[in-house]
């Protein structure tokens, strides 16, 4: 164990599989938020119209904060350890991902203490903050549908498994020589197919959407993406620059070239 914690390598793949994972479980159980982008920044929202559904806007799933992050260790995973290491992390993602929605779901049938359910929620001296059934707002909070987790789980693993091939693709083309076409370029295309994936299967098939406004709230949810994407650029090449470091120029060169051929 203590050789194996001595591995720069090793341990680089456990900090990068670790916090890929978390920002993925916590993008999951923080999805149930919607949010104004706009609002959260002080601007009037906007007013778009798409395939005819007026007054659209940044109203994203607070979940979206996240994803971006974790298409970006997806690329970063995938430049150190390749696509085994990406599909390993991506499997074991959605097992603990439905595995904690399994125990949420137990969680929201165990029977409430009375006194937690009708008076812990109305002891806070702001009126405002009073919640008259904890156990009400824990299920409602926590009990997202079947078709949302369906949807969310298959659209990201359509979406890892994507990035990993384009990636792959765009370094064997390259070569070691623009970082932020094969990372960037990876993640605005996986993430194109992950905003109608989760959409069509959580909202089109489960909850009776019609077809224009699925189009039109995965056209919005993608442009939020790809600006992301953009935006999230610089930070793949400072990761890159410590990680470097911290391997050392003969060991990370090693990773890279292992992890092409993988």
């Amino acid at each position: 164990m203590q050789y194996f914690l001595k591995n720069k390598a090793n341990l680089l793949f456990i900090f990068l599989g670790g916090f890929f994972i978390t920002n993925a479980m916590i993008a999951e159980f923080i999805g149930i938020k919607i949010f104004s982008l706009e609002k959260t920044f002080g601007f009037q929202p906007f007013n778009w119209n798409f395939f005819g559904i007026e007054d659209l806007g940044f109203n994203l799933t607070a979940g979206a904060v996240l994803w971006p992050v974790v298409f970006v260790m997806t690329d970063i995973i995938n430049e150190y350890f390749g696509k085994k290491g990406v599909r390993f992390l991506s499997w074991m993602t959605v097992g603990l991902i439905i595995y904690a929605f399994i125990m949420v779901y137990s969680a929201i049938h165990l029977v409430p203490n009375e006194w937690w359910d009708t008076v812990s929620g109305t002891l806070s001296e702001d009126p405002s903050k009073h919640v008259s059934h904890m156990n009400q707002a824990f299920n409602k909070i926590f009990g997202q549908g079947l078709w949302i987790i369906s949807g969310s789980v298959t659209a990201f693993l359509i979406g890892q498994m994507i990035d990993v091939v384009v990636f792959q693709r765009i370094k064997k083309s390259t070569g070691e020589k623009w970082l932020w076409l094969r990372a960037t370029g990876s993640t605005l295309i996986s993430q194109f197919i992950d905003s109608f994936v989760v959409l069509f299967i959580a909202f089109y098939w489960g909850a009776d959407w019609n077809l224009e406004r699925v189009l039109a709230i995965g056209v919005v949810n993608y442009i939020y993406k790809f600006g992301m994407a953009i935006l999230l650029t610089p930070v793949i090449y400072v990761v890159h620059w410590l990680i470097d470091n911290f391997l050392g120029k003969k060991l990370s060169a090693e990773l890279r070239k292992e992890a092409l051929s993988h």
